[in-house]
C-alpha cells in the first residue's frame, strides 16, 4: 500500500494504527509499544497532529443503548443544480445533528446521508419536516438498515 506521504515511517503509522484501535491508550503505552521513550513519541504525536493527520479523538457510542434504533441511507436529488442551493443545502445540513455523514455524488442521485432516529415514526417525521424543507430537494429515496454487518471509521494502515 502506497501513502500519501513519504515523511511517514514505519512508527507514525503504527501509532496511528494503534490510537484507532485504542484512543485511550497513554503516551506511555504508546511508546512501549513502538519502542520508543515518552518524550519523542510524545513529539511524534504532536506532530502527526499538527500535520493534520491525526484531525482529533472521540468515543464510539452505541446508538441502539443510546435510543436511536434507525440507521436510515438517504438519497437527495435536486431539481435545480444552479444558484446557491446546492451551498445553502450544504450548510444547512451541518447543524442537522441526526445526520451522521453526507457525501455529494455522481450516478443516480446528487447527496447520500447517513441519518439516525429513535424509530420508524421519528424517521418518517424528520424526512416531512427537515429533510423535504431543505433549499434544491426534489427528491428523497431512503433504504433502512436492517442489520450492521460492519462499522469502523478506522483507516486500513497496514500496520499494527
Amino acid at each position: 500500500m502506497t501513502l500519501p506521504k513519504s515523511e511517514l515511517d514505519d512508527v507514525d503509522l503504527t501509532l496511528m494504527d494503534l490510537l484507532q484501535k485504542d484512543g485511550r491508550l497513554s503516551n506511555a503505552k504508546l511508546a512501549e509499544q513502538v519502542s520508543l521513550s515518552e518524550t519523542p513519541c510524545w513529539r511524534r504525536l504532536k506532530r502527526l497532529e499538527a500535520d493534520g493527520y491525526i484531525s482529533g479523538y472521540r468515543a464510539a457510542l452505541n446508538r441502539k443503548k443510546l435510543g436511536f434504533g434507525v440507521l436510515a441511507f438517504v438519497q437527495i436529488g435536486f431539481g435545480n443544480h444552479t444558484g446557491d442551493a446546492p451551498l445553502r443545502f450544504e450548510t444547512m445540513l451541518q447543524s442537522i445533528p441526526e445526520v451522521l455523514s453526507c457525501h455529494n455524488l455522481t450516478g443516480e442521485c446528487d447527496y447520500l446521508l447517513q441519518v439516525v432516529a429513535a424509530d420508524l415514526e421519528a424517521f418518517g417525521v424528520f424526512v416531512r419536516d427537515v429533510l423535504r424543507e431543505l433549499p434544491g430537494v426534489s427528491s428523497i429515496r431512503s433504504s433502512l438498515s436492517l442489520r450492521e454487518v460492519k462499522e469502523s471509521g478506522r483507516l486500513p494502515l497496514g500496520r499494527g
